[in-house]
């Protein structure tokens, strides 16, 4: 099988740690498997409360909103989780599953029989657009507003405060409509719902609108982009699922590991704290390394093969601890259906072009998906 190579190797055999300049600022990112856990339970130290910073880059100039409820610590997170987890739990009802199942195949079908396609434009991105709309509970119709959005919604080309300006009118205008005629969908949900014994206000109806949006969309999309390249260059692996389907739960969850889009994300230390030899001032961000945690090789035997029958395999590819992903479900469910589908339906992934997306820092550079996957699908 392939081989994926890990940035972070060398700096996480040396201490554990790489400190990394983001927007002027020295941010010491924590790489070990067991290190990361650790931080990201201990929020009272590694703080979560903190709107516009948890993202690297911080993202004070392309949104007005706090995120809800990932900018929150306990107990007001899992109070505001409680708010929207049921709608992002609708990846795992029958019917939702049932839908999912029939856009991927349409999908798929388009695919076959075409002489090429552009995976993540013209597959992955309207995929993760159009299933967004089943967990949400509105007409399929709606995802071709969000696939024009691109594949972020605020970084993917043009001016971030523009897209982010762009988002938050879009989001305001469905709010106004939830409450001029409520129904059952996401909007309507939150235009209803109450925190504390009190509605919800616009400013946390939109925090909460505009994570669902901006959090789980170009990761989803790179990943996937990521499954389809890998099958292409090793036809094995598709025959391996093809010969066994039921091995697509645990290859799923090393695909997973392996291509995770999201490298890190950050928290704010609160009072002065020393990370691993390094003193973070109050208010000074520090970085958990979902990426290199995920490459320990203290905890992944051969971290960088690509093994679909690894188990155990205690990833951090949807976070760990409170602020586990609320997304998870619905990531699991559009991948595994998709592999499911191909075993079904693909006889090989041919690629024809890729163009690598790479994360360029001063201290790191790491691939993340593709800028363009061109490939052919032939059919069984």
């Amino acid at each position: 099988m392939e081989r994926a190579p890990d940035p972070f190797r060398d700096w996480r055999q040396a201490a554990g740690i790489l400190k990394c300049d983001f927007q002027n600022e020295s941010v010491p990112m924590i790489l070990r498997h067991e290190a990361v856990r650790r931080a990201a339970k201990d929020w009272k130290t590694f703080s979560s409360d903190a709107p516009f910073r948890v993202p690297i880059p911080s993202e004070e100039d392309v949104r007005t909103m706090r995120q809800l409820p990932l900018e929150t610590n306990p107990p007001e997170h899992t109070e505001y989780r409680e708010i929207v987890e049921p709608f992002f739990l609708r990846a795992k009802i029958p019917a939702v599953v049932v839908k999912v199942e029939a856009l991927i195949e349409r999908m798929l079908q388009d695919a076959l029989g075409r002489e090429s396609i552009e995976v993540v434009r013209e597959f992955a991105l309207p995929l993760q657009s159009r299933a967004l709309t089943h967990l949400l509970n509105v007409p399929e119709a709606e995802a071709e507003t969000w696939v024009g959005w691109g594949i972020h919604v605020f970084h993917d080309g043009g001016d971030g405060q523009k897209k982010g300006a762009a988002l938050e009118t879009y989001l305001q205008q469905r709010f106004d409509q939830a409450l001029a005629n409520p129904g059952e969908d996401f909007f309507s949900a939150l235009t209803k719902a109450t925190f504390r014994g009190r509605p919800l206000t616009r400013e946390e109806m939109m925090g909460f609108a505009n994570l669902t949006f901006a959090g789980g969309r170009d990761t989803i999309i790179h990943c996937l982009s990521s499954v389809v390249a890998y099958l292409g260059k090793n036809p094995q692996a598709l025959e391996f699922l093809r010969q066994d389907p039921s091995r697509i739960v645990l290859a799923s969850e090393e695909f997973f590991r392996v291509f995770m889009p999201l490298t890190h994300i950050g928290r704010v230390c609160p009072v002065a704290t020393d990370v691993h030899g390094i003193k973070v001032k109050p208010g000074g961000r520090v970085s958990l390394g979902w990426a290199s945690a995920n490459r320990d090789e203290t905890v992944f035997e051969a971290p960088d093969e690509v093994r679909l029958a690894r188990k155990p395999n205690p990833h951090l590819a949807f976070g760990f601890g409170a602020h586990l992903c609320l997304g998870a479900p619905h990531a699991r469910l559009i991948l595994r259906t998709l592999l499911q589908k191909c075993t079904e339906r693909v006889a090989a992934i041919t690629v024809l072009g890729a163009k690598e997306r790479v994360e360029n820092e001063a201290s790191y550079q790491r691939v993340m998906g593709y800028e363009s996957l061109i490939v052919k699908l032939s059919s069984l």
